[in-house]
Formats: structure tokens, C-alpha cells, sequence
């Protein structure tokens, strides 16, 4: 049986502090216009200039997949999963080395990537599907389940620019999921929307694979890849470092995980955001400052930033406690709470108190970000661990191994 998907010493190299060209002619107005607009505009005095060099996402990546396999990517931010799904989805090309894909491809990387934002959900529907090569009577066949899937019968025949995040993925990953491809590549699609809708796309990707269809699913949700994919790659810094069953290759990217936590916090590449405000280090305190974490008891995390700007931001704040091979536990977003924070220029000290959180002793991981207008400045998944101490929880001695601790209590009624 030949691989449906083939990858032979592929390579993938980008300008720093340069955008990337692409082929298609909207992105060559927009190339063209934003070079004259540089011409003509005085660079902005608000930020610093940025670093420029070379930059390789992928090193010499060689793998095959076999027709019907369901594939699990996983690394760490920035460590070039997403660009290698942009390869095999042809948005990009390649810097030298091969791809062969032997069937038709659809692709579900980031929110409305493939969407018009003029178009209605019901356009968009069509307009995809005939980029995929099938005809109106295909998509008609399949038009009122996508419909269903994506729950936005409501808004059918309004255009998407007007839909929420939510929206655009539910019809984006229905469309994609519906529309019967050979190939599906998936980029973290539970990024976006509820637990039921999280729900519904791992059982419809498991129904595409049951079909024969080939699946590419990207994720940091390690219980998702473990269910879903019988095989794994794991990437770091544009390389394969390992690939086989999915259980060894989620353990040793939790290995990585551990070691990763243990460097210097500035140093760390593996971020998203466009870094004119930089998370420099985080350090953990209990009560009266001490060092030891204790569960039941508060903790405060103190987290050192640089602002390049010269002037005040207001910046949302946000930051997560989970468990790296599971998930996340507990959100303390300032935007719950519908608040943003002046952050000065230069370096400044955060401090989250979180409020005895409902946690069971053992080793927890946290996420920090930091939104300018919605755009992340930083943003760091698996930024530092932390280890809570055990304690007598309330009124009770908790002793099992779940996360998280409630108060409870057993009623025992005679049915007459």
C-alpha cells in the first residue's frame, strides 16, 4: 500500500522581520501596497525595532502516513507543527525538499482560513467545496448536515465577517469534516469553542478515519491525542525528535515539558505574540511570602515584564493552571472579570493572587499571557510548575489523586 502522504528532507526557511510572499494575487496587492506604505510612513515611534536574520522552522522533516491512519502532531510553541501543516495544505511552499499527497485535501489551521468574509455561511459552504474539487450536487448532498454540525442555521445567510471566532470554526470544521476529503489536517481545533462542541469534532474525527479517510491532528490537548491518534510526531525546533505509538511520544514530550520549565523564562523561543511586551521571569509565593505552596491556602504568582512601548498599554492579563497531560484546571483571565491594566513602558511586576484555589497537592503548570487589544504580546503555554505541599483540606484528609478538591458530604434516606 503506497503512503497516502509522503515527506522527504523538507526544509523551511522565513526572513525575520520580513512578510512572506505568497502566490495568490490578493496577497500580491497586499504585498505590494504595504511596501509602499513603509516607503511613504515613518516607522512608529511607540515600539523598538525588531531583530532580522534567518529563521528555519523546519530542518530536514521525513515521514510517511499510510492511507486511513489518524497522525498526531505535538511540540512545544514555535517548534514549526503549524508551518508544516501550511506546507501540506499548499499555502506555503517549501524552502527545498518534497511533499507527495496522493488524495484531496482539506484543511482546518486557523480560524476562517479558506472563508470569504464577504460571503454568507451558505456562499462559504459552495466556495469551499468547489475548492475541493466537488460538485454543486456533492455539496448539496452534504448541505443540511453541515448545517446541523455547525449549528448556525440562524445565521446562514449572513456574511462571516460578522460571525463570532465561535461561529467561523464550527462552520469551518463542518465544512472541512463534511465535504469527504482523502486528507484532513486539523490544527488545534479545540482551541476555539465550548466542551460540546469539542465534543462533537474528536467523534466526528473519529468517524472520518473509521471511513478510510486520513487525518493530521494538531493539538497541546494530550487526552485529545491520545484518544484520537494510534501514532505520533514529536517536533522541536523544526525537528522530528521522535515519532512512533502515541503513548511514547506523549511521554517524552512531558519529559521535555519538565526540562523545559528549568530555563531561563527570557530565553525561552517557543512563544506566540509580537513581543513588544516581553514575560521575563515568574516566581511563586504562599502565605508571608514563603517559598512552600500549601494546598487549600493562597498563592500568589509574581511575573516580571518588559514593555517595549513608550507609552502606557492597557493589556489584559490572563493565566491558567492545568496539568500538562491533561487539562486546564483553573483560569484567572482579567477579562472574566472585564478589566484591563495599564502596563508602563519599561519593566514592571505582575502579581496574580489566586484565592485558595480547590487543589489537590502534587505538580501543577501554568500558562501566562498578555493581550494588547486583543492580539497577544506573549503568550507562554507551560511557562513554569509549581508543586503544592499537602495540608489537612477543610474538614477532611484528601488522599486520592484527582486535581481538584471540593467539600462534600453522604445522606443515606430510607426509601418509604
Amino acid at each position: 500500500m503506497k503512503p497516502i502522504i509522503e515527506v522527504n528532507n523538507l526544509y523551511k526557511k522565513y526572513k525575520i522581520g520580513e512578510k512572506q510572499s505568497y502566490y495568490s494575487f490578493r496577497d500580491s496587492i497586499v504585498n505590494t501596497t504595504s511596501k509602499l506604505i513603509k516607503k511613504l510612513a515613518p516607522r512608529s515611534p511607540d515600539v523598538k525595532s525588531g531583530r532580522s536574520g534567518d529563521f528555519w522552522a523546519l530542518k530536514n522533516i521525513s515521514f510517511k502516513v499510510i492511507p486511513g491512519e489518524v497522525m498526531g502532531i505535538i511540540g512545544r510553541n514555535g517548534a514549526g507543527k503549524s508551518t508544516l501543516l501550511k506546507i501540506l495544505s499548499r499555502i506555503t511552499p517549501p524552502t527545498k525538499g518534497g511533499i507527495t499527497l496522493r488524495g484531496k485535501v482539506a484543511s482546518l489551521l486557523e480560524v476562517g482560513t479558506g472563508f470569504h468574509p464577504e460571503l454568507t455561511g451558505r456562499e462559504n459552504i459552495y466556495l469551499n467545496g468547489a475548492i475541493l474539487g466537488m460538485k454543486r450536487a456533492e455539496i448539496n448532498d452534504k448541505f443540511d448536515e453541515i448545517v446541523e454540525f455547525a449549528e448556525i442555521s440562524k445565521f446562514l445567510d449572513t456574511p462571516v465577517k460578522f460571525y463570532s471566532s465561535g461561529m467561523y470554526m464550527r462552520l469551518a470544521f463542518a465544512i472541512a469534516a463534511h465535504l469527504e476529503p482523502e486528507i484532513l489536517l486539523v490544527d488545534e481545533v479545540l482551541a476555539v469553542g465550548d466542551a460540546q462542541f469539542q465534543k462533537k469534532c474528536l467523534g466526528k474525527m473519529k468517524e472520518v478515519s473509521k471511513q478510510g479517510r486520513t487525518v493530521i491532528f494538531v493539538s497541546h490537548n494530550m487526552i485529545a491525542i491520545e484518544s484520537l491518534c494510534s501514532n505520533a510526531l514529536l517536533i522541536d525546533q523544526g525537528k522530528i525528535l521522535a515519532s512512533g505509538s502515541t503513548k511514547k511520544i506523549i511521554d517524552k514530550y512531558l519529559g521535555i515539558i519538565k526540562n523545559n520549565t528549568k530555563q531561563i523564562l527570557k530565553n525561552r523561543i517557543d512563544r506566540i505574540g509580537k513581543g513588544n511586551i516581553k514575560i521575563l521571569k515568574i516566581e511563586f509565593r504562599g502565605e508571608n511570602q514563603s517559598k512552600i505552596l500549601t494546598r487549600g491556602k493562597d498563592i500568589y504568582v509574581l511575573i516580571q515584564i518588559e514593555s517595549l512601548y513608550k507609552i502606557i498599554v492597557k493589556a489584559r492579563l490572563a493565566l491558567t493552571i492545568g496539568i500538562p497531560d491533561k487539562m486546564g484546571i483553573l483560569s484567572a483571565d482579567s477579562e472574566l472579570i472585564g478589566k484591563l491594566y495599564d502596563i508602563p513602558p519599561g519593566d514592571s511586576l505582575l502579581t496574580c493572587k489566586v484565592n485558595s484555589p480547590p487543589l489537590n497537592s502534587g505538580e501543577y503548570y501554568i500558562n501566562v499571557a498578555i493581550f494588547n487589544k486583543d492580539e497577544p504580546e506573549d503568550w507562554i503555554k507551560l511557562a513554569a510548575n509549581f508543586s503544592l505541599e499537602p495540608s489537612r483540606f477543610i474538614d477532611h484528609v484528601n488522599l486520592n489523586n484527582f486535581p481538584v478538591l471540593s467539600k462534600f458530604e453522604w445522606n443515606v434516606a430510607k426509601i418509604k
